[in-house]
């Protein structure tokens, strides 16, 4: 039989922060963002860097050509509810998001609610989940928090940063997410792999672990764009800056990133790393 179809949906909630145009600051901010672009790509062409990283001017330029690259963008996890986004928050965990949505659906179709996760045996959660990878462990997550929110919350996903971390298997991460994508809560930006990688590579900030991460972007990105900023920058990193070989020809950000590792620039063309390399002499 062939499974139902999962949507993505969001809870509504008297908190939910409405997204802004841009970056929420009106005119004066677009043009502070122009000028950012056109100072950064003065800089390439006389092969100088550009102006100070964190200098506001070009934060505004990245949030805007970020919100007008990926309009309306969402969540990848498919879910219908709090609790499904945060059972495949859990399962996203050294996972991708499409091995996620592959298994959610027949997980659940067995298990619809947080009683029914509490009830099943470990077993049965695992061979369904094990695709995804540390399976044991995320089987006893997955039962865990569906204990605790039953025990402790009634049932229902909690709406706090606080609450949510006492649920077994939930990190800040994962706390970001739900409280963003299902309540339209902004308590923090989601830092995963390419918020974390991108971040560096555009001299957002120097940390190399996750919570500093998070602490030197909240201090830079205005709170009404923290829940977007995190999914524009994950679909950036997923499909044009790629860790391996970021496509920079096709990156609306180019001309603001400084990157040593960048693949072709806007004055320069090909970096010497794709030129033929020059003959050897003979001797």
């Amino acid at each position: 039989m062939t499974p139902r179809k999962i949507t993505r949906t969001r809870q509504n909630s008297p908190a939910r922060a409405a997204r802004p145009a841009g970056n929420g600051k009106g005119a004066s901010a677009n043009a502070s963002s122009k000028t950012a672009v056109q100072t950064a790509a003065k800089g390439a062409k006389n092969g100088r860097k550009a102006s100070a990283p964190l200098a506001p001017g070009r934060i505004s330029a990245i949030l805007d050509i970020l919100a007008q690259t990926y309009p309306g963008v969402e969540c990848a996890l498919h879910h219908r509810n709090a609790w499904e986004l945060l059972v495949a928050t859990i399962l996203s965990a050294q996972c991708t998001d499409a091995r996620v949505n592959m298994v959610t659906p027949a997980l659940f179709k067995k298990f619809p609610s947080p009683e029914d996760f509490a009830r099943a045996p470990l077993p049965e959660i695992e061979e369904m989940i094990r695709s995804t990878g540390f399976y044991h462990n995320k089987a006893k997550s997955l039962s865990g928090a569906a204990k605790t929110l039953i025990e402790e919350f009634g049932g229902k996903v909690p709406q706090t940063m606080a609450e949510l971390l006492r649920l077994p298997g939930v990190a800040r991460k994962t706390a970001n997410v739900v409280l963003g994508v299902a309540f339209g809560i902004a308590e923090g930006i989601v830092v995963d792999t390419h918020v974390l990688r991108l971040s560096r590579r555009l001299e957002l900030t120097s940390a190399t672990d996750a919570p500093r991460v998070e602490q030197d972007l909240t201090k830079i990105i205005p709170r009404d764009r923290w829940i977007a900023f995190s999914h524009e920058l994950i679909h950036h990193g997923r499909q044009v800056c790629i860790a391996r070989k970021p496509r920079c020809i096709d990156c609306t950000l180019e001309k603001l990133c400084n990157s040593s590792d960048k693949t072709w620039g806007t004055t320069t063309g090909p970096t010497p790393a794709q030129k033929p390399a020059a003959p050897a002499k003979r001797g």
